[in-house]
């Protein structure tokens, strides 16, 4: 799985299907340069009022299935959430999560190689615990000095955050820079 994101592609996988989990491009690619980002200020607000914990990897294989929950056209299957879940073992796929107490409200999980972060897929149960976590992986991503988050494909939601589309072989250039040692 490793190298399908090494070469710019993301997994997406069939109900069912016996053949092998199928690999994507986008073009345009959704992207977020963490230095670019913004959280809007309405979430903001709204991460104080609610005083969300963000925390990471406290429930990996949880953030996972409920990504991967009741919606219509399924592409995170029980066999690609088990291919995660070995990549989480491996420490390589990560989930950050918003907690209200001890109840888990909303959460994301992807994969993060060296300064390269991927957000795959998010959920919330509660009003903005899907916020609370892409915000989360924001900071996490300036404070660890990732220089790229894939967010695969646009949407009024991630451009929220300061999400932009560019063609695939300007995030090929991006991506390589991102994994340099």
């Amino acid at each position: 799985m490793v190298q399908g994101y090494l070469q710019g592609a993301f997994p997406m996988d069939e109900a069912g299907s016996r053949d092998p989990v199928g690999w994507y491009v986008s073009d345009p690619r959704a992207v977020i340069v963490p230095d670019e980002a913004r959280v809007p200020a309405t979430v903001r607000r709204m991460l104080r009022r609610r005083g969300y914990e963000v925390r990471i990897d406290a429930a990996f294989a949880e953030v996972v299935r409920a990504c991967g929950g009741e919606r219509s056209g399924v592409w995170l299957t029980p066999r690609l959430a088990a291919a995660y879940d070995a990549l989480h073992a491996e420490g390589i796929a990560h989930s950050v999560e918003a907690w209200d107490g001890d109840r888990l409200v909303g959460g994301l999980f992807g994969v993060w190689l060296r300064r390269f972060m991927t957000a795959e897929s998010m959920f919330h149960r509660a009003p903005d615990g899907g916020n609370a976590a892409l915000a989360g992986l924001i900071e996490v991503a300036r404070i660890g000095g990732a220089e790229l988050i894939d967010v695969q494909m646009m949407s009024g939601h991630v451009a929220r955050f300061g999400a932009r589309e560019v063609p695939h072989e300007e995030f090929l250039a991006m991506l390589g820079a991102a994994l340099r040692d």
